[in-house]
């Protein structure tokens, strides 16, 4: 009995018989499941991840949701757009908008689909919530300096997307809740928190280098990594920061530390991924 093609294979022997359309949106292509060694793990809901299969190309595409870059994986055989889907993002279509060289820009739509964070209410410090003026444009200013932080984009593409746990301790499931703080509702919480204690060495998840370190109001010592094509991680509460702006770091490198600095109520550890400045689920990047 002969044996099946395999999809690459498949894909390799009609590549050649491939024509886009000229103008308008590309028909939906059926998103076929990926192995279970893929990363991340697709999660096409608000504050997940979306691998959007981009079919063969001699090139690599030019992916983008609207006008932001997208991370694109895969080789000639098959291009696969690793798209951030932002917290606030409605459910229901999207799409991005796909270029490769010599053809027009072509739509690929996707679905997100819905899903339910729980709440939680905190108590905090009065003075971090009912910020006094002093402190209110204190968190405007950072918040303008984060905001170009945020839209970090660099050439080069990742050499893995499976993540090591930046430090061993309890990982909380608190991503995507929904904060009240002293009784006021605030944004959904954007990352992972990881009970360790003060001093604890922090390691990089991946190979990446450092384009912010700081001290911000509300999330105390603070580190970014840029890991290449739009794809970053951001270290809160820190007690220690031991590299500065430009540094190189290999996956598993130390560079900084545990603390209970900013707007906490304990040592922890909030580590957030953003990938295509969409804040998204660290836990689809690591083992479970």
């Amino acid at each position: 009995m002969p044996s099946h093609p395999s999809r690459r294979t498949a894909l390799l022997g009609t590549a050649s018989l491939l024509a886009l359309p000229a103008l308008g949106a590309a028909p939906a292509r059926k998103q076929l499941p990926p192995p279970p060694d893929v990363w991340p793990r697709p999660a096409a809901v608000p504050g997940g991840v979306a691998r959007l299969s981009l079919g063969p190309s001699a090139t690599r595409p030019q992916a983008h949701a609207g006008e932001v870059p997208l991370l694109v994986v895969g080789d000639a055989i098959e291009w696969t757009a690793v798209v951030g889907i932002a917290l606030a993002a409605r459910p229901g279509e999207a799409s991005i908008t796909v270029a490769e060289a010599g053809e027009p820009p072509r739509r690929l739509p996707y679905r997100i689909a819905p899903k339910k964070y729980q709440e939680q209410r905190l108590t905090v410090s009065p003075r971090t919530v009912d910020l006094s003026p002093e402190d209110q444009a204190r968190y405007e200013r950072e918040r303008e300096h984060l905001a170009g932080v945020m839209a970090t984009f660099s050439p080069g593409v990742p050499r893995q997307l499976q993540m090591q746990v930046p430090v061993p301790g309890r990982r909380s499931s608190s991503f995507g809740l929904r904060r009240v703080f002293n009784g006021q509702a605030r944004n959904p919480h954007s990352g992972m928190d990881i009970a360790a204690a003060t001093g604890t060495p922090v390691r990089a998840p991946l190979d990446g280098r450092v384009v912010d370190v700081g001290d911000y109001f509300f999330n105390g010592g603070t580190v970014w990594l840029d890991h290449g094509a739009g794809l970053l991680s951001m270290y809160c509460h820190l007690s220690a920061m031991d590299v500065k702006p430009g540094d190189q770091l290999r996956a598993g490198d130390a560079f900084c530390a545990v603390g209970a600095t900013g707007r906490v109520t304990g040592p922890h550890l909030h580590w957030s991924v953003m990938l295509n400045r969409a804040m998204v689920d660290p836990a689809l990047f690591i083992p479970a």
